[in-house]
């Protein structure tokens, strides 16, 4: 799965190994262990502690714990968002919090372009009741956000669904853990990403390639 961002990691390279952001996940907190978003069996396209598995993310600190969740089939190459099994899908809340954001105005784009108008695309940000943290939920489907911003929402509630809006390749949902209010932050990428793992599936940080079955 190749997600195309305008924070490029070309940037990184200049021959050298790409390397995680410097933070050592047993000494950063608070971390969170949330509810899975979906009701079905989906695929971690890239999470995880090391830049091996979760490439994309790991090099940023604002995503050092990220998650891209794609569902089969995926990868495909094809241009049409109704292609991929995520398209489409229904959201959960993983959080119960309070909504900082809620945003579905944006279009969505074809798959494998560089058609995109921002980075989040359509997005929810709930700041978590339990920690006072905040959790980005992006790339969602336009029109499809049932929430408003200022609205208190449970975990396990409706949200929206999986669109393919903003910086992205492909259909799928990207969710991540962060300590400032994303609404307040002039650049994002320097925002502090923290730990972030999901009950009730056999690993609780999966990483790329991992299947789980909620």
């Amino acid at each position: 799965m190749k997600i195309k961002r305008k924070r490029t990691t070309k940037m990184l390279t200049m021959n050298v190994l790409l390397l995680a952001y410097p933070a050592d996940i047993t000494k950063v907190s608070p971390a969170v262990t949330v509810a899975w978003p979906f009701k079905e069996e989906a695929v971690i396209g890239f999470g995880g502690d090391r830049v091996e598995d979760n490439l994309p993310h790991a090099v940023w600190a604002s995503e050092r714990w990220a998650y891209d969740i794609v569902m089969e089939p995926y990868n495909t190459g094809s241009n049409e968002t109704d292609s991929y099994g995520i398209w489409d899908k229904e959201i959960y809340s993983p959080v119960s919090g309070v909504v900082v954001e809620a945003y579905d105005e944006e279009e969505d784009i074809r798959a494998n372009t560089e058609e995109f108008i921002s980075s989040d695309g359509n997005h929810v940000y709930i700041r978590i009741a339990s920690t006072g943290t905040y959790l980005l939920l992006n790339h969602l489907k336009k029109d499809s956000v049932v929430l408003k911003t200022g609205d208190e929402v449970e975990a396990g509630d409706y949200i929206g669904r999986v669109g393919n809006s903003g910086s992205t390749s492909e259909p799928h949902l990207h969710i991540h853990h962060q300590r400032q209010d994303p609404t307040k932050m002039l650049l994002p990428v320097f925002a502090e990403g923290l730990p972030l793992y999901f009950k009730g599936i056999e690993d609780s940080m999966p990483i790329k390639g991992s299947v789980v079955k909620p």
